[in-house]
């Protein structure tokens, strides 16, 4: 999947699965934390999807704000553990 498709699909999922607020629709910059968009939960769902579509394995350290806050980290970070 390349990065475009991922941003795409994880956008997607935030906002018709994951996000608490069915009114605010994101991007791949909206700060998910600020807008209060995903809840833990919502993290761990979206930790379970990445790993799942990519095949690829996130430690929970690497669980935090800096690669989590919006959907370009999480790409940055899928990107990066793919390697």
């Amino acid at each position: 999947m390349n990065t475009h498709d991922l941003s795409t699909a994880l956008v997607e999922l935030i906002n018709n699965e994951v996000g608490l607020d069915p009114n605010v629709i994101i991007d791949a910059d909206t700060d998910l934390l600020v807008a209060d968009v995903v809840d833990s939960l919502g993290v761990v769902q979206i930790v379970t999807w990445l790993e799942d579509q990519l095949g690829i394995k996130i430690a929970p350290a690497d669980v935090t704000i800096e690669n989590f806050a919006t959907v370009r980290l999480m790409v940055a970070l899928a990107e990066r553990l793919a390697v």
